[in-house]
């Protein structure tokens, strides 16, 4: 069966004894899309970028696409991306057995608390909405891999290598695209690295759904994410759709590629030419889904806000300068989860 946009009662979350693990309602930015009126486009067409393209003598071209998949759609898919299948392959297995332990292992790491260095967030209930968001999700900080390995679980015994690897393997190619995304922009190459700090993962885990009292599932609601770029890692269970076009449609996975979309700190630097990407999950009923999300954000006292390269008579600047400090503090006193928080940094009109 394939998945659908949303599960309607009768369709719920169950699998490996997910369903026995209490729900905590931890995403104080969560809205209720509206989706009256939208249509669902069967499979969207997804960018893709060659990155072994990237390093050779047509770096300049690829530079283009690459401006114009941010600007157009958000959103590209990259192949050749330099990281190795089995790398891949063994965090994806990994995954998976982390999220298969029994309730009392997982929930070790059970947290309410953002900031903390490694929490893992359940599914959760709400009732006002009358909706269930399915997803689980492990997150943890991953760079230095060296700083932060030892905090991550013990159990399954593979995960500390098989995480460490990929996510050091990840951490080059995010260099390489923000440096890339840079020059898109007009910019120096090494302009977003300058302010670039730390990698944060997210292990996600969507059960096959089962029955529910609750009229709507989700795997995750609406959203844009709060960084410099995220680039996902799905297995071959498609799930993740983005708007385009005031549609949604569906980004089903290729094979050994990754999927970089647009997060809300770039669509600050870039002046608002490239715009956080609108996504969300959706849930199977046949089958569970892992996708491994990687988080690139800045220091904390980075000055956030449109490059002044970008900045003129016919641009004018549409955020002030702000500290990444002072955005992820303020949105989480926002209950918004998308874009609309950086309406709090907008420059004021004369």
């Amino acid at each position: 069966m394939a998945p659908t946009i949303l599960q309607q009662a009768g369709d719920h979350l169950a699998s490996a004894g997910a369903n026995k693990a209490p729900y905590t309602y931890t995403d104080p930015l969560s809205e209720v899309p509206t989706l009256s009126g939208v249509d669902v486009s069967a499979d969207g067409t997804t960018p893709i970028i060659d990155m072994e393209a990237l390093l050779g003598p047509h770096r300049s071209e690829i530079i283009k696409q690459i401006g114009l998949a941010c600007e157009k759609n958000g959103f590209f898919a990259v192949k050749n991306h330099g990281i190795p299948e089995m790398k891949i392959n063994n965090m994806l297995d990994t995954a998976r057995e982390f999220f298969h332990l029994p309730d009392e292992e997982r929930l070790k790491f059970r947290s309410t608390d953002p900031n903390s260095v490694i929490r893992l967030v359940t599914g959760f209930q709400d009732k006002t909405r009358n909706i269930f968001v399915s997803r689980q999700s492990l997150k943890f900080h991953s760079h230095p891999v060296e700083e932060y390995k030892s905090q991550w679980p013990s159990n399954p015994p593979s995960f500390r290598e098989n995480v460490g690897e990929y996510s050091a393997s990840v951490r080059e190619v995010e260099v390489a695209i923000l440096e890339a995304i840079s020059e898109s922009l007009g910019l120096e190459r090494d302009y977003i690295d300058k302010i670039l700090k730390g990698h944060y993962v997210s292990i996600n885990y969507y059960p096959a759904c089962q029955e529910s009292e609750l009229d709507v599932t989700y795997g995750v609601r609406t959203h844009t994410d709060p960084t410099i770029i995220t680039i996902l890692m799905q297995d071959d269970v498609p799930g993740l759709q983005v708007i385009n076009d005031d549609k949604w449609k569906n980004v089903n996975p290729l094979p050994n590629a990754v999927v970089v979309h647009v997060g809300d700190i770039l669509q600050a630097l870039s002046n608002y030419r490239y715009k956080s990407l609108l996504h969300q999950a959706i849930v199977n009923c046949e089958k569970e889904r892992v996708s491994i999300a990687s988080y690139c954000y800045p220091s904390d006292d980075a000055m956030i806000g449109p490059a002044k390269k970008l900045v003129g008579k016919d641009h004018p600047a549409i955020y002030k300068d702000f500290t990444y400090r002072e955005f992820y503090e303020s949105m989480w006193r926002v209950k918004c989860s998308t874009a609309k928080r950086l309406d709090l940094f907008k420059a004021r009109a004369d």
